[in-house]
Protein backbone atom coordinates (compact mmCIF):
# COMPACT_ATOMS: atom_id res chain seq x y z
CA UNK A 1 0.00 0.00 0.00
CA UNK A 2 1.53 3.29 -1.08
CA UNK A 3 -0.94 5.53 0.71
CA UNK A 4 -1.57 4.89 4.43
CA UNK A 5 -4.27 7.31 5.49
CA UNK A 6 -4.97 5.00 8.38
CA UNK A 7 -1.53 4.65 10.01
CA UNK A 8 -2.82 6.46 13.07
CA UNK A 9 -5.35 3.74 13.71
CA UNK A 10 -3.46 0.55 12.80
CA UNK A 11 0.15 1.34 13.77
CA UNK A 12 0.46 0.02 17.31
CA UNK A 13 3.87 0.18 18.99
CA UNK A 14 5.47 1.04 15.68
CA UNK A 15 9.28 1.14 15.53
CA UNK A 16 11.14 4.46 16.02
CA UNK A 17 11.33 6.71 12.97
CA UNK A 18 7.89 5.78 11.66
CA UNK A 19 9.13 2.75 9.69
CA UNK A 20 6.43 0.15 9.19
CA UNK A 21 7.56 -3.48 9.02
CA UNK A 22 6.31 -5.83 6.33
CA UNK A 23 3.52 -8.24 7.32
CA UNK A 24 5.96 -11.19 7.31
CA UNK A 25 8.63 -9.45 9.42
CA UNK A 26 9.06 -11.81 12.37
CA UNK A 27 11.04 -9.22 14.30
CA UNK A 28 8.05 -6.87 14.53
CA UNK A 29 5.92 -6.73 17.65
CA UNK A 30 2.85 -9.00 17.45
CA UNK A 31 0.51 -6.01 17.59
CA UNK A 32 2.16 -4.35 14.59
CA UNK A 33 2.13 -7.64 12.70
CA UNK A 34 -1.56 -8.09 13.39
CA UNK A 35 -2.28 -4.52 12.28
CA UNK A 36 -0.37 -4.97 9.02
CA UNK A 37 -2.13 -8.26 8.36
CA UNK A 38 -5.47 -6.65 9.06
CA UNK A 39 -4.70 -3.86 6.58
CA UNK A 40 -3.61 -6.37 3.94
CA UNK A 41 -6.82 -8.36 4.43
CA UNK A 42 -8.98 -5.26 4.11
CA UNK A 43 -7.13 -4.08 1.03
CA UNK A 44 -7.60 -7.50 -0.56
CA UNK A 45 -11.38 -7.06 -0.35
CA UNK A 46 -11.32 -3.86 -2.43
CA UNK A 47 -10.96 -4.17 -6.24
CA UNK A 48 -7.73 -2.64 -7.48
CA UNK A 49 -9.47 -1.47 -10.66
CA UNK A 50 -12.62 0.41 -9.61
CA UNK A 51 -15.48 0.76 -12.05
CA UNK A 52 -17.44 3.97 -12.57
CA UNK A 53 -21.16 3.59 -13.09
CA UNK A 54 -21.67 7.11 -14.43
CA UNK A 55 -19.60 9.79 -16.14
CA UNK A 56 -18.06 12.42 -13.92
CA UNK A 57 -19.17 15.86 -15.03
CA UNK A 58 -16.89 17.77 -12.68
CA UNK A 59 -13.52 16.04 -12.14
CA UNK A 60 -12.68 18.59 -9.45
CA UNK A 61 -15.51 17.21 -7.31
CA UNK A 62 -14.15 14.23 -5.42
CA UNK A 63 -17.65 13.63 -4.05
CA UNK A 64 -18.86 13.12 -7.61
CA UNK A 65 -15.99 10.72 -8.30
CA UNK A 66 -16.83 8.72 -5.19
CA UNK A 67 -20.49 8.64 -6.21
CA UNK A 68 -19.62 7.45 -9.71
CA UNK A 69 -17.50 4.72 -8.10
CA UNK A 70 -20.55 3.75 -6.02
CA UNK A 71 -18.84 4.45 -2.71
CA UNK A 72 -21.60 4.88 -0.16
CA UNK A 73 -20.99 5.74 3.49
CA UNK A 74 -21.49 2.85 5.91
CA UNK A 75 -24.67 2.70 7.98
CA UNK A 76 -22.93 4.05 11.08
CA UNK A 77 -21.78 7.10 9.04
CA UNK A 78 -18.11 6.93 9.94
CA UNK A 79 -16.21 7.47 6.71
CA UNK A 80 -12.53 8.29 6.41
CA UNK A 81 -13.58 11.87 5.63
CA UNK A 82 -15.62 12.14 8.83
CA UNK A 83 -12.75 10.74 10.87
CA UNK A 84 -10.34 13.19 9.21
CA UNK A 85 -12.66 16.05 10.16
CA UNK A 86 -12.82 14.76 13.74
CA UNK A 87 -9.03 14.71 13.93
CA UNK A 88 -8.95 18.36 12.86
CA UNK A 89 -11.59 19.46 15.34
CA UNK A 90 -10.81 21.94 18.07
CA UNK A 91 -11.44 19.29 20.71
CA UNK A 92 -8.40 17.31 19.58
CA UNK A 93 -6.28 20.25 18.49
CA UNK A 94 -2.78 20.14 19.91
CA UNK A 95 -3.14 16.71 21.51
CA UNK A 96 -0.55 13.98 20.97
CA UNK A 97 -1.18 11.57 18.10
CA UNK A 98 -1.75 8.65 20.48
CA UNK A 99 -4.43 10.61 22.35
CA UNK A 100 -6.15 11.51 19.08
CA UNK A 101 -6.01 7.88 17.97
CA UNK A 102 -7.51 6.64 21.23
CA UNK A 103 -10.24 9.27 21.15
CA UNK A 104 -11.32 8.26 17.67
CA UNK A 105 -11.31 4.57 18.56
CA UNK A 106 -13.46 5.32 21.62
CA UNK A 107 -15.93 7.28 19.49
CA UNK A 108 -16.10 4.46 16.96
CA UNK A 109 -16.71 1.87 19.65
CA UNK A 110 -19.45 3.99 21.21
CA UNK A 111 -21.22 4.17 17.84
CA UNK A 112 -20.86 0.49 17.11
CA UNK A 113 -18.48 1.23 14.23
CA UNK A 114 -15.32 -0.69 13.46
CA UNK A 115 -11.99 0.79 12.47
CA UNK A 116 -11.89 -1.86 9.74
CA UNK A 117 -14.90 -0.17 8.12
CA UNK A 118 -13.14 3.19 8.14
CA UNK A 119 -9.98 1.71 6.67
CA UNK A 120 -11.96 -0.09 3.98
CA UNK A 121 -13.69 3.18 3.12
CA UNK A 122 -10.29 4.88 2.90
CA UNK A 123 -8.92 2.17 0.60
CA UNK A 124 -11.99 2.32 -1.66
CA UNK A 125 -11.78 6.10 -1.97
CA UNK A 126 -8.04 5.98 -2.58
CA UNK A 127 -8.42 3.40 -5.32
CA UNK A 128 -11.32 5.31 -6.83
CA UNK A 129 -9.11 8.40 -7.07
CA UNK A 130 -6.26 6.38 -8.55
CA UNK A 131 -8.64 4.75 -11.01
CA UNK A 132 -10.09 8.07 -12.09
CA UNK A 133 -6.59 9.45 -12.46
CA UNK A 134 -5.96 6.69 -14.99
CA UNK A 135 -9.18 7.68 -16.77
CA UNK A 136 -8.03 11.30 -16.98
CA UNK A 137 -4.54 10.21 -18.02
CA UNK A 138 -5.97 8.15 -20.87
CA UNK A 139 -8.19 11.05 -21.90
CA UNK A 140 -5.15 13.33 -21.91
CA UNK A 141 -3.13 10.82 -23.95
CA UNK A 142 -5.98 10.50 -26.46
CA UNK A 143 -6.19 14.28 -26.82
CA UNK A 144 -2.42 14.57 -27.22
CA UNK A 145 -2.37 11.86 -29.89
CA UNK A 146 -5.33 13.34 -31.76
CA UNK A 147 -4.11 16.93 -31.63
CA UNK A 148 -0.58 15.93 -32.58
CA UNK A 149 -1.96 14.24 -35.69
CA UNK A 150 -4.12 17.28 -36.45
CA UNK A 151 -1.10 19.55 -36.08
CA UNK A 152 0.85 17.31 -38.46
CA UNK A 153 -1.92 17.57 -41.04
CA UNK A 154 -2.20 21.33 -40.56
CA UNK A 155 1.55 21.70 -40.97
CA UNK A 156 1.47 19.60 -44.14
CA UNK A 157 -1.37 21.73 -45.54
CA UNK A 158 0.46 24.88 -44.50
CA UNK A 159 3.66 23.74 -46.23
CA UNK A 160 1.68 22.87 -49.36
CA UNK A 161 -0.03 26.25 -49.37
CA UNK A 162 3.29 27.97 -48.71
CA UNK A 163 4.85 26.17 -51.67
CA UNK A 164 1.91 27.21 -53.85
CA UNK A 165 2.19 30.83 -52.71
CA UNK A 166 5.92 30.84 -53.35
CA UNK A 167 5.32 29.42 -56.81
CA UNK A 168 2.79 32.18 -57.49
CA UNK A 169 5.23 34.82 -56.26
CA UNK A 170 7.96 33.37 -58.44
CA UNK A 171 5.60 33.32 -61.45
CA UNK A 172 4.69 36.96 -60.80
CA UNK A 173 8.34 37.95 -60.53
CA UNK A 174 9.07 36.09 -63.77
CA UNK A 175 6.21 37.88 -65.51
CA UNK A 176 7.56 41.23 -64.30
CA UNK A 177 11.07 40.32 -65.49
CA UNK A 178 9.86 39.36 -68.97
CA UNK A 179 7.72 42.46 -69.24
CA UNK A 180 10.67 44.59 -68.12
CA UNK A 181 12.92 43.04 -70.77
CA UNK A 182 10.21 43.50 -73.41
CA UNK A 183 9.81 47.14 -72.47
CA UNK A 184 13.58 47.74 -72.41
CA UNK A 185 13.95 46.20 -75.88
CA UNK A 186 11.07 48.28 -77.23
CA UNK A 187 12.46 51.47 -75.72
CA UNK A 188 15.87 50.81 -77.29
CA UNK A 189 14.24 50.47 -80.70
CA UNK A 190 12.17 53.57 -80.00
CA UNK A 191 15.35 55.52 -79.25
CA UNK A 192 16.86 54.32 -82.53
CA UNK A 193 13.71 55.35 -84.40
CA UNK A 194 13.60 58.76 -82.72
CA UNK A 195 17.29 59.31 -83.46
CA UNK A 196 16.75 58.50 -87.10
CA UNK A 197 13.84 60.91 -87.25
CA UNK A 198 15.73 63.60 -85.38
CA UNK A 199 18.81 63.24 -87.54
CA UNK A 200 16.72 63.59 -90.65
CA UNK A 201 14.83 66.63 -89.40
CA UNK A 202 18.08 68.17 -88.26
CA UNK A 203 19.09 68.83 -91.88
CA UNK A 204 16.29 71.31 -92.31
CA UNK A 205 15.84 73.09 -88.97
CA UNK A 206 18.04 74.90 -86.53
CA UNK A 207 15.94 73.96 -83.50
CA UNK A 208 15.23 70.22 -83.65
CA UNK A 209 11.71 69.54 -82.30
CA UNK A 210 12.28 65.79 -82.09
CA UNK A 211 13.04 64.31 -78.68
CA UNK A 212 15.14 61.22 -78.35
CA UNK A 213 14.46 59.33 -75.13
CA UNK A 214 17.67 58.89 -73.19
CA UNK A 215 19.71 60.89 -75.67
CA UNK A 216 19.83 64.42 -76.92
CA UNK A 217 18.50 65.07 -80.38
CA UNK A 218 21.17 65.52 -82.99
CA UNK A 219 21.87 69.19 -83.63
CA UNK A 220 21.12 70.62 -87.05
CA UNK A 221 24.00 70.31 -89.51
CA UNK A 222 26.16 73.43 -89.72
CA UNK A 223 25.07 75.64 -92.61
CA UNK A 224 27.67 75.89 -95.37
CA UNK A 225 28.68 79.10 -97.17
CA UNK A 226 25.96 80.49 -99.31
CA UNK A 227 26.56 80.06 -103.04
CA UNK A 228 27.59 83.27 -104.80
CA UNK A 229 24.74 85.14 -106.26
CA UNK A 230 24.59 85.64 -109.96
CA UNK A 231 25.98 88.77 -111.72
CA UNK A 232 23.86 91.76 -111.23
CA UNK A 233 22.88 93.76 -114.06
Amino acid sequence: MSKKWYNMFVSVDSPPGGAEPAPDDSSAPPSAQNAAQMVAQIAATVPTQPSFSAPVQNPSSFAEIYKAAEIAPPAHGYTIEKVAAMLQSEHLHGLPAEVKRSSILVALEASGAKIEDVIQDAVRRDRALDGYERVLQKSLSDVQTRKTEENRQIEAEMNKMLAEFRARIQANNEAVRKETERFSAWREKKQQEEKSIADTVGYFVTENPITVSGAAAAPAPAAGPKPPSGPQH
